[in-house]
């Protein structure tokens, strides 16, 4: 295992973790950057106009698209440290 992946799981595991909640742009960036350190592309549909919680984290997702899973990692980490 990379050290880049070591580095990402335990900062996921950190994520965990922080003493305040962050705000839900935050999160967004968060979530965005772990699917695409985790998963790569979004190639998911986009969810319904009802579902405005899956709406916001798949365009929050797709914003992202192109960025290698190297990157989304390093900048889940960079962010999550920043953060505790």
């Amino acid at each position: 295992m990379s050290e880049l992946k070591t580095q990402f799981e335990a900062a996921v595991a950190d994520s965990k973790n922080l003493t305040e909640r962050p705000d839900n742009a935050t999160l967004l960036k968060l979530y965005a950057l772990y699917k695409q350190g985790s998963q790569g592309d979004n190639t998911d549909p986009k969810p319904g106009f009802s579902d405005m919680i899956g709406r916001a984290k798949w365009e929050a997702w797709n914003a992202i698209k192109g960025q290698s899973s190297e990157e989304a990692m390093q900048a889940y980490i960079d962010q999550i440290e920043a953060l505790s």
